[in-house]
């Protein structure tokens, strides 16, 4: 079993969201997504790093829900900022239950063990100090709560953890979330949400003791990056 990670597949088979805005690479993405993910087995684990489907109910996100199933392998899915679908975990869950998905797990304030790795994280947010409102401060501290109830809820196995927004991206930082990173000894750190120009400005590295990735999907060409296996 080994275990991958992607961000950002912006499904819209019910909507009509064009993505070239995100530069030519776009051009044919779910195709270009299935081709990536036969790589991996049924044995598999891939997660989904947010900004899943751009369907603005869960209603209207079944067939890209459909679609992520049929992939193989099992996905853990986290939060990313333009999944509106998104209400609650549990009613996701009763969602997938009705239409028969197996393969497709949340990861929200809770954490999955495979072997001696727990599989952490949570959407994260943009905060700036200096120019951030008190409201994005309050999300950013709720981000932050639930990684921490995440990284405490792994125990002692090898932390990954899996955020949608990068922690540290050109000169921001996220403190809080770098924090935590190095209390809980996280092996390795994965994030998307940046497309574009924008890849031009990510930080991949070491950072203390956790490894930074990038898995925007047009970043890593929609193929899942193997993490460990």
């Amino acid at each position: 079993m080994a275990i991958y990670a992607i961000g950002d597949p912006h499904l819209s088979f019910n909507s009509d969201k064009p993505m070239d805005i995100f530069g030519p690479r776009w051009g044919g993405h779910a195709e270009k997504l299935a081709k990536g993910f036969s790589k991996l087995s049924d044995g598999d684990v891939c997660v989904v790093c947010g900004d899943l489907s751009w369907a603005m109910g869960m209603d209207a996100a079944k067939d890209d829900f459909m679609f992520i199933d049929r992939l193989p392998g099992r996905k853990i899915v986290l939060k990313g900022n333009h999944d509106y679908w998104w209400s609650t975990a549990s009613k996701a869950k009763a969602k997938f239950a009705e239409w028969g998905i197996t393969t497709i797990d949340i990861l929200h304030n809770n954490c999955f063990f495979f072997g001696g790795a727990a599989v952490c994280g949570t959407r994260g947010w943009f905060y700036e100090e200096e120019t951030g409102s008190e409201h994005d401060r309050k999300i950013m501290l709720r981000e932050v709560g639930r990684l921490e109830a995440s990284l405490r809820a792994a125990g002692d196995s090898e932390k990954y953890v899996f955020l949608h927004y990068p922690p540290k991206y050109a000169d921001y930082e996220c403190r809080e979330i770098l924090e935590l990173l190095e209390r809980y000894s996280v092996r390795m750190c994965c994030s998307g949400h940046i497309h574009g120009p924008g890849l031009r400005r990510i930080f991949e590295g070491k950072l203390g003791v956790t490894e930074f990735k990038t898995v925007s999907a047009d970043y890593v060409d929609f193929i899942p990056q193997k993490i460990i296996g």
